[in-house]
């Protein structure tokens, strides 16, 4: 397979990745499909891991690696060290995604406790008595209905999301490493079969 075909697998790859983030991040802002005030959705849901973080700065290198693909040849060894540039980026950008997920799953979601008290009662827990091992503690949030699995899903998923890009960069940056030194396709001879 020539540089600028696994480019293109990338690329396709990482497309559907952010897309999928994008999506993850934004049902995050309603809680169990509710829509509720911005005050009382998680905090770390407003730094826009999934959006920005594995969405658009995922998006940026896909978009690149995909015409540096092009009919399996890129044509230019520029295309492709540009294309290790932007993949650096889109790993910047998938591990600010894994960051963000992991604090959220182990700050746990903004809850009301009773009485439209909204806190965060696992945040300052221990790791033995985190709330992700003790299923029972979680009947503490009465509303939004079911947040904890909503947040431990979707927190889990822009993790797994996150981690997975961050790898397909750096993948892409040997690749094109590679088509820069090597160059991005092999070559085929043209033979003209009737002047043999």
């Amino acid at each position: 397979m020539s540089t600028g075909n696994c480019s293109r697998c990338i690329g396709v790859s990482l497309f559907s990745l952010s897309i999928c983030a994008i999506v993850s991040n934004l049902l995050l802002y309603f809680p169990n499909g509710q829509v509720l005030e911005a005050d009382r959705i998680t905090d770390l849901v407003w730094f826009f891991h999934g959006i920005l973080g594995a969405g658009i700065l995922i998006l940026l290198p896909a978009f690149l690696m995909l015409g540096a693909g092009g009919e399996g040849c890129c044509g230019n060894r520029c295309g492709m060290l540009l294309s290790v540039l932007f993949a650096l980026l889109g790993a910047s950008g998938g591990l600010y995604c894994v960051v963000i997920s992991f604090l959220g799953l182990i700050n746990g979601p903004l809850c009301d406790i009773g009485d439209e008290v909204y806190i965060y009662p696992f945040r300052n827990s221990t790791f033995m008595d985190n709330y992700l091992f003790n299923q029972t503690a979680w009947s503490i949030c009465k509303n939004p209905e079911n947040i904890i699995l909503w947040n431990v899903v979707l927190f889990s998923l822009l993790l797994a999301i996150g981690m997975l890009e961050a790898v397909l960069c750096f993948i892409q940056v040997v690749n094109g490493l590679l088509g820069v030194m090597c160059g991005t396709c092999v070559r085929k001879r043209k033979t003209d079969v009737a002047g043999m």
